[in-house]
């Protein structure tokens, strides 16, 4: 049955995309706290978010029922754009063609003409929209100290698009079926024959992108003469980039193609994260940080396993320089954070360059409230698929008995998002 084919394609994208690598995606790792406040967290990040924000942060001053240890288990995201509604649209679309195919069209030619027309308007409705998927998971432990403070950590993120491309052969093949004319015994035989699951080329395209990665973090704190303070870290790991393409007629798609390896790439090897935080004022209330990710670039290009209907996409870890500023106290938290470089889109979607604004009021360590805004620099009307425009993200967390429960929202033009995490500090 052709029917929800293509509703399947988009959940298992994520199945074929992680086989190789569990969850994970070229944006950046970060907490359920840092999701809640668009993505920052290079000046602000708590022990067991710093390997995946800033390892500096590690070494940097803690409250005193967070500055011995930290565990990340788990936290998880997800956001959705689809203003398209392209999965639907594709259902709709398979649903016009079986009725077409199973239509007794030699006594009904009429209504046989009207789902050819409908057929070409859903069609040429469907071309170019796009739906995309991004998700994250995130696992950490951290043991923080000035002297020496150390944490492990795994993260991953999957990006996943399915993309519907209108084939202009497909416009003739249907407007010359709807300018048919039944009286016309060589114009009935002509629709009686048409067979619109192999006539029609167009197709659903489905492109996916995941980077894990697991490693260590090591940070130490140094006392400067002015009384302020500098963390430094690094945060050797391992990296798994793989990418995922499949391309297919709308008709003409079999679930049992999701773990072909014709349409995977795999590439790991050995990375490196470096980060920096100042601490400063007369309570050290002041906090600049500098996060450089992925010192060593790497790159991965998608399979090509239909050519003449696909591109090759790559997939680049290029050196990502990340800077905050954070005004803190007992009860607060404002920060500021800019990307210093851009980040390439992979697939159908913007670059993104994020300014971002976070906040976080504080009621006595037991509860928090979160609020956050971010905007793409890089973001353009020329982009071939989602936009990433402004951001505005708000969160919860809640502490009981030594464990915290986090969650977090995100809202946009085109996208919404969640957040969950758990974990402990002391």
């Amino acid at each position: 049955m052709i029917g929800h084919r293509l509703t399947k394609l988009a959940i298992a994208t994520g199945l074929a995309a992680c086989s190789g690598a569990t969850l994970a995606n070229p944006q950046s790792p970060m907490s359920t706290r840092s999701f809640a406040m668009a993505g920052t967290g290079v000046a602000i990040a708590q022990p067991s978010a710093a390997p995946g924000a800033n390892p500096a942060m590690l070494a940097a001053d803690h409250h005193d029922w967070a500055d011995d240890f930290g565990l990340m288990l788990p936290s998880v995201n997800a956001r959705i754009a689809d203003e398209e509604e392209t999965v639907d649209q594709v259902d709709d679309i398979q649903g016009v063609i079986d009725r077409f195919q199973q239509l007794d069209r030699s006594t009904r030619p009429e209504e046989a003409q009207a789902l050819a027309a409908e057929l070409l308007e859903r069609l040429d409705r469907f071309d170019r929209d796009t739906a995309r998927v991004n998700a994250g998971l995130g696992l950490a432990l951290a043991v923080p100290s000035r002297s020496l403070a150390f944490g492990v950590f795994t993260n991953g993120n999957l990006v996943a698009t399915v993309r519907g491309e209108f084939d202009e052969d497909d416009r003739a093949t249907l407007e010359t079926l709807v300018a048919l004319d039944p009286n016309n015994p060589a114009d009935l035989l002509q629709l009686q024959n048409a067979d619109l699951e192999d006539d029609l080329q167009s197709r659903g395209r489905v492109l996916a992108a995941a980077v894990f990665e697991a490693g260590i973090s090591v940070a130490h704190a140094l006392d400067l003469g002015n009384g302020n303070r500098l963390q430094i870290g690094i945060s050797p790991k391992y990296v798994e980039l793989t990418t995922y393409q499949y391309t297919e007629t709308v008709s003409g798609f079999e679930d049992e193609d999701f773990d072909s390896d014709d349409y995977q790439t795999d590439k790991s090897g050995f990375n490196l994260d470096i980060g920096a935080a100042y601490a400063f004022g007369d309570s050290h209330q002041w906090n600049l940080g500098l996060m450089v990710r992925n010192l060593i670039p790497m790159e991965l290009d998608s399979a090509r396993s239909k050519p003449l209907l696909e591109d090759t996409h790559t997939l680049e870890l290029k050196p990502m320089v990340t800077a905050g500023i954070a005004h803190r106290s007992e009860y607060h938290v404002v920060t500021a954070e800019l990307d210093l470089t851009r980040k390439d889109a992979f697939g159908y979607e913007d670059d993104t360059q994020w300014l971002a604004l976070g906040a976080e009021f504080d009621a006595w360590r037991y509860a928090q409230l979160r609020l956050g805004v971010r905007h793409n620099l890089a973001g353009n009307d020329d982009n071939d698929g989602i936009a990433e425009d402004t951001q505005f993200t708000a969160g919860l967390g809640l502490n009981l008995l030594g464990v915290h429960l986090d969650l977090g929202a995100l809202y946009s033009d085109a996208d919404i998002g969640a957040a969950l995490e758990l974990g402990t500090a002391f």
